[in-house]
């Protein structure tokens, strides 16, 4: 029997094992049998091993409904954003072999568990970005003292230094994503917003992204792809104002196109394959390292064919994505040659372990 208490009791009860009064020092109720007051003690006991049972091992908490609802975060009196509740669940992460458009990046499938988190309901819009960009320093960036060293990483928060080019490319600003920001700024970005709001938001784990993207479905329904999503066919070349296409079962709008998504993650071709087959990975997550390529992107963006448009695809950053810049060093902000990519942020409803703390490395000497 698993609990000894219990074992005791029912064994107490047994017939004749209380044929002697128990110790009498033990027992102070006066006008009462020993092996009575021993017999009902065994009672009381096992009726408190049937009513309250012994607890079982701590587990994560759970997140009531109650607490986990959506909510609109105020950034300041003209600007604001709303959060989306999304479920804790498992699912088979990645994509089969005989999925249309499917890269060897996609696989193979894994079973993974992301526990319950809120994700912004829209891609973050140039009036969002420019709150946290407009303290930014004016006229040229003043040129980084060269040294064998990088400089050393401090909690102070960097904003953005001027870019090289128009960052808007010309496509429309207000209530427009945000475009061509690195990975580093997209993560710096949220260090600015979690400070000031004072909750904690980051960029998406892929596990993360894929889940809410796929909003509780094991396949892409894209039936209907010209309702939910501004891609190659219906785009006219250029990304549209956040939340004009219908969104997503959880509530998401532009999950699919509109703009590619930048995650958490570091890229790594077959991060798939390092996952345990035989079991369930609890959050998985590939950190994000000092150097500037290769990180996460997901989702297809507005100049892509259908074929990208899918919760599994994966793309990764490279140096062709700022080969324009001719700045030396290149900037740690901007990206010249990626006016796909944006980002949406997340806060977890409680963080695990391995994301707790996580933040960008880069500075002007990394790769």
């Amino acid at each position: 029997m698993a609990d000894p208490r219990l074992a005791f009791a029912i064994w107490m009860l047994l017939p004749g094992v209380l044929r002697r009064p128990l110790n009498e020092d033990n027992w102070r109720i006066p006008y009462m049998n020993r092996s009575i007051q021993a017999g009902l003690f065994a009672i009381v006991v096992l009726a408190a091993m049937i009513v309250m049972p012994v607890a079982a091992p701590t587990q994560d908490p759970k997140i009531d409904a109650v607490s986990h609802k959506g909510y609109t975060e105020k950034i300041n009196d003209k600007n604001s954003f709303d959060m989306v509740p999304i479920p804790g669940g498992t699912y088979l992460m990645g994509s089969p072999d005989d999925e249309k458009g499917r890269s060897d990046n996609e696989g193979p499938q894994r079973m993974v568990t992301v526990k319950p988190f809120w994700m912004a309901k829209l891609e973050i819009s140039w009036d969002e970005y420019d709150i946290y960009w407009e303290n930014r320093p004016q006229g040229p960036p003043p040129r980084p003292k060269i040294t064998d060293k990088p400089p050393p990483l401090t909690d102070a928060i960097t904003s953005p230094t001027p870019p090289y080019d128009d960052p808007t490319f010309g496509f429309g600003k207000k209530g427009f994503p945000v475009i061509a920001v690195t990975h580093h700024a997209a993560m710096e970005y949220c260090r600015w917003l979690s400070e000031k709001t004072g909750k904690k938001y980051r960029l998406p784990t892929e596990a993360e992204w894929e889940w809410a993207c796929r909003a509780g479905a094991a396949k892409d329904d894209l039936a209907k792809l010209d309702e939910i999503a501004w891609y190659e066919k219906n785009s006219g070349d250029t990304p549209h104002e956040v939340g004009k296409k219908k969104p997503n079962a959880w509530g998401l709008h532009d999950m699919y196109g509109n703009v590619s998504e930048w995650c958490l993650d570091s890229y790594k071709k077959d991060y798939f394959s390092l996952l345990p087959k035989d079991k369930i990975s609890l959050m998985p997550f590939n950190p994000p390292t000092e150097k500037r390529y290769p990180d996460v992107v997901r989702g297809g963006s507005w100049n892509d064919g259908p074929e990208k448009i899918r919760s599994a695809i994966r793309r990764f950053s490279d140096k062709t994505w700022v080969k324009r810049d001719p700045q030396r060093p290149q900037s740690i902000w901007w990206m010249t040659d990626a006016d796909w990519v944006g980002f949406r942020v997340v806060r977890a409803a409680e963080e695990h372990e391995t994301l707790k703390g996580v933040r960008s490395k880069v500075n002007w000497l990394s790769d």
